[in-house]
């Protein structure tokens, strides 16, 4: 793909002679007599730089810089002047130009310039790709769900995005808190910056305290040099603090300074160390029973509650189930080089009744285990789980019958529907296990 160089200078034959120059050494060059044609130039085209003259007839070329990085972040501005002075070339500078040049010095260094202007925005061109593929990845357009309660989980979480407040995810586990995480933060003006995730209850408290905050070299036995921690990995962005009810008390009151004014001792340190960091927490506690109850600092649970979110559980949004269900089908079908797989709806009616006490994060395993299994072009029920056929919402019934057709399904389950192996298990004749089979209606299982 041709490179394309925009020059934009109301001087027509200097204009001419600078793009005959260009377009000898390869490049495609789109010309433009004002601010306002490169402008509309700018957002047509894919314009990697611009060489801009800074005296314009609609606009000062220094100051024109900040509009074109609005436009297009990663075009990289070379300004060229007559009259060049050490202010104009500073100020350029600072708006985000690549560099300034004399006109008259501009003949023996504009083309090496050019090159390594390019360089650098074809590199900063990958990464705004990548970020804005990753932005797209984790927005709130790709949670699925259709049901009411996920629905305003999703609009609360929107609202608050676009704030720097600190926000209190609530929810089981398996409901996909780091996910609304992930989108507060993609959906913030953060966005561009880290989001580093953590889970407390993947510590004991002295690594969780070393993790979050970092050491100094000699703070302990093993400490050979200073180690950043998560919060400045974080800085300028997001940090996710997952399972935040595992936290110590202990690290609960430092964590609450971060909170209050953005400032920590790193282990082993004397000296404060600042960040600018924004809080996303999440737990599937009840925080603030825990609160009253002494297990967490009240005052800590008041800063992070200033926003909760409550995530349903998979159970408050059944109408979701099939939609979810044909998502992680397509997406693990895909993976093994199989797009023709469906679910029978006998595999469907199960999913409604099941507890889903993982919630998402079990469906998609389970979904997962059925592709991996299945050898056909349907997935049934055969190759399920034992506990669907002993985790529904009859499993504590006494009924003689409904115990039996469990029991026949587990056995069924286990056996992969092979009916000879099944009714040895079960002790009982072949001709009886069909009948039962057919009594239960499990032909299909």
């Amino acid at each position: 793909m041709i490179t394309t160089i925009l020059i934009i200078d109301d001087e027509i034959k200097i204009r001419s002679l600078l793009a005959r120059i260009i377009e000898l050494e390869g490049f495609s060059v789109l010309q433009a007599a004002n601010a306002k044609e490169g402008l509309k130039l700018l957002q047509t085209q894919d314009v990697l730089v611009v060489v801009s003259d800074v005296k314009l007839p609609d606009a000062n070329g220094v100051e024109l810089v900040k509009q074109i990085k609005g436009i297009k972040p990663f075009v990289e501005i070379i300004n060229l002047t007559a009259y060049g002075t050490i202010a104009d070339g500073v100020l350029a500078i600072k708006n985000g130009a690549f560099d300034y040049l004399t006109k008259g010095d501009d003949n023996d260094k504009i083309i090496p310039l050019v090159y390594k202007a390019v360089a650098k925005a074809e590199l900063q061109l990958r990464v705004y790709e990548l970020e804005y593929k990753i932005s797209g990845k984790y927005s709130f357009a790709n949670i699925l769900g259709n049901s009411k309660a996920i629905k305003e989980a999703i609009a609360l979480a929107e609202k608050v995005a676009v704030t720097d407040t600190t926000v209190l995810l609530l929810g089981e586990t398996g409901t996909g808190k780091e996910v609304f995480a992930q989108a507060i933060h993609y959906g913030s003006s953060r966005k561009q910056k880290p989001f580093v995730a953590l889970n407390c209850s993947g510590f004991s408290p002295e690594l969780l305290e070393s993790e979050l905050f970092g050491y100094k070299a000699g703070a302990f036995t093993g400490a050979n040099k200073d180690k950043k921690g998560l919060l400045e990995e974080a800085n300028g962005g997001t940090l996710f603090l997952d399972e935040i009810g595992e936290m110590s008390l202990d690290l609960q009151a430092k964590l609450l300074r971060v909170l209050e004014n953005q400032s920590f001792i790193k282990v082993g340190s004397t000296t404060t160390s600042q960040v600018n960091v924004r809080i996303l927490a999440a737990t599937n506690r009840d925080l603030k029973e825990q609160a009253d109850t002494g297990h967490f600092r009240l005052d800590l649970y008041y800063r992070l509650s200033v926003f909760v979110i409550n995530l349903p559980s998979l159970r408050e949004r059944k109408a979701d189930i099939s939609l979810l269900a044909g998502y992680y089908l397509k997406e693990f079908a895909r993976k093994v080089n199989r797009p023709n797989l469906k679910m029978d709806e006998k595999l469907l009616a199960i999913f409604d009744k099941h507890n889903w006490k993982g919630n998402v994060r079990e469906l998609k395993n389970v979904i997962e285990r059925l592709v991996i299994l299945n050898d056909g072009e349907i997935i049934g029920t055969s190759q399920l789980p034992n506990e669907f056929f002993i985790d529904s919402p009859n499993a504590n019934t006494f009924d003689l019958q409904t115990i039996e057709k469990q029991h026949i399904q587990k056995v069924l389950a286990h056996t992969k529907g092979n009916k000879t192996e099944t009714a040895r298990l079960l002790n009982i004749g072949l001709t009886t296990l069909y009948r039962k089979i057919e009594e239960y209606q499990l032909a299909d299982l």
